[in-house]
């Protein structure tokens, strides 16, 4: 009696050898910068704990906090304004 050993299909639609598991992007759409710059804009210059802002990366102590838990855009937005101020130690020259 011939047996099939062969894996069997895989159904689940977001496993790893589906299509749907990897997102799609049009050609030529572009992620912002969000993957071409470090997760965190920490620099490892903290002074949340007495200051608003933080002097190293220019992040309010409550984005600071919530950096893990923020999702892509919101990460983005965040990026945006510290970059657009450009007041903290990360954006000066050395």
């Amino acid at each position: 009696m011939p047996s099939d050993l062969s894996d069997p299909p895989d159904t689940n639609p977001l496993s790893a050898r589906s299509p749907a598991a990897t997102p799609r992007r049009d050609e030529g759409q572009r992620d912002e910068g969000l993957f071409d710059r470090p997760d965190s804009p920490c620099i490892g210059i903290c002074s949340t704990l007495f200051d608003e802002i933080c002097q190293g990366c220019g992040r309010t102590a409550m984005e600071v906090s919530n950096w893990v838990f923020m999702d892509d855009a919101e990460k983005q937005a965040v990026w945006e304004r510290i970059t657009r101020e450009g007041t903290a130690r990360r954006f000066r020259p050395e």
